[in-house]
């Protein structure tokens, strides 16, 4: 089985984990060829579902080579600070990270898309671009420069708009807002006049409690509501049109990554497909049950972006992401990949996505 079939095939979710353990060859391991790495992630220590996440990828990494193949995992700041692990990746001071690729785009304009894309596509649609429409190959070509190699390993799905001290009734509420956002959106939100601020998670809560930032957004109910954002602004605005599906990823020196043996590399495609397959449903499932809370608390006012709201960021977006394609050749390159695919998933979407949410759901 060649690897990178291998690999497309658990990606897409369609193999059971079961059926990723008797893919991989049995009592293949070299008795005496054991690796030992060590991961560092952006996320706090503890954090549920990503650093949970990150930790339980290095435990299947260890179950599926039978041990011979582990990894020591280090939270955000206990070996590198949260957004040290490009570097620290790429230097090789360890030989791989869980992170968002967005982090890095002042490294190269073009990982932003690997991440989320401002009124982009949602998780599955970031899935079928990544695995089957050639986005993975184009994420491999970008990183080889930093001498990485990426992995899906995650995804948020649809994130919440973020949580504001004053009510968005137009887009120029936007103006001289300080807001923890990144990415393509916190461009987007710096053209409608915005300040923004990039924070690791630690930060977040006590920035926006002292007034340093007016709003912030994270990810969705079950973070929100544990990070406790609730008691320190009044308007919870959503829909997340800034990152419609985050992928997460597992980053990878590129150098330790090809030393592996075949089949420790295979163990580890197909652990990090495992994790963007069920990080996934670990936040829809703990999203859904968190809003409940949320919508009880009298404290807070659940919204939603009014329509012209929606239509000056589309504007803006589509404006930000033709001067970001514009800076070199590879996000020129990205963004055409990424914009033909949508043009093109779009049309089957509305035939079943949009279908299956306004006459089946609901």
């Amino acid at each position: 089985m060649k690897r990178r079939d291998f690999v497309k095939s658990v990606g897409a979710g369609i193999l059971a984990s079961s059926a990723v353990t008797a893919a991989l060859p049995q009592n293949s391991f070299g008795a005496d060829k054991k690796v030992r790495w060590r991961m560092v992630t952006s996320w706090p220590p503890g954090f549920p579902i990503l650093q949970t996440g990150a930790e339980e990828l290095a435990k299947r990494v260890g179950e599926l080579t039978q041990g011979r193949f582990t990894i020591q995992v280090f939270a955000g700041g206990e070996l590198v600070p949260p957004l040290g692990v490009f570097d620290a990746v790429s230097q090789g001071t360890v030989q791989c990270g869980h992170s968002a690729s967005y982090y890095w785009a002042g490294k190269s304009p073009a990982v932003q898309w690997f991440t989320s894309v401002p009124f982009g596509l949602n998780a599955q649609g970031m899935n079928a671009w990544l695995y089957y429409g050639g986005g993975l190959k184009l994420w491999e070509e970008v990183y080889s420069s930093f001498g990485l190699v990426p992995r899906p390993a995650g995804n948020t799905g649809v994130q919440m708009g973020g949580w504001f001290n004053k009510e968005i009734n137009t887009l120029s509420d936007f103006k001289g807002l300080k807001m923890r956002i990144p990415g393509l959106g916190g461009k987007v939100v710096k053209k409608a006049g915005g300040t923004v601020v990039l924070l690791p998670a630690g930060e977040i809560y006590t920035s926006l409690e002292r007034g340093v930032i007016d709003a912030t957004e994270w990810v969705g109910p079950y973070h929100d509501l544990r990070m406790g954002f609730q008691r320190v602004a009044k308007f919870y605005y959503g829909p997340g049109w800034h990152e419609p599906g985050s992928v997460l990823e597992l980053i990878i020196n590129k150098k330790a990554y090809e030393a592996l043996p075949a089949e420790f590399k295979a163990a580890l495609d197909a652990a990090a497909a495992e994790t963007n397959v069920k990080m996934l449903a670990e936040f829809e499932q703990k999203n859904s049950k968190a809003l409940s809370l949320l919508e009880t608390d009298g404290n807070i006012k659940l919204k939603i972006f009014p329509d012209q709201v929606m239509i000056g960021l589309r504007k803006l977006a589509k404006e930000v992401l033709s001067q970001e394609a514009s800076k070199d050749p590879m996000a020129a390159k990205v963004h055409k990949s990424f914009k033909e695919f949508k043009t093109r998933l779009n049309k089957w979407s509305i035939l079943s996505e949009k279908a299956y949410y306004t006459t089946v759901a609901g």
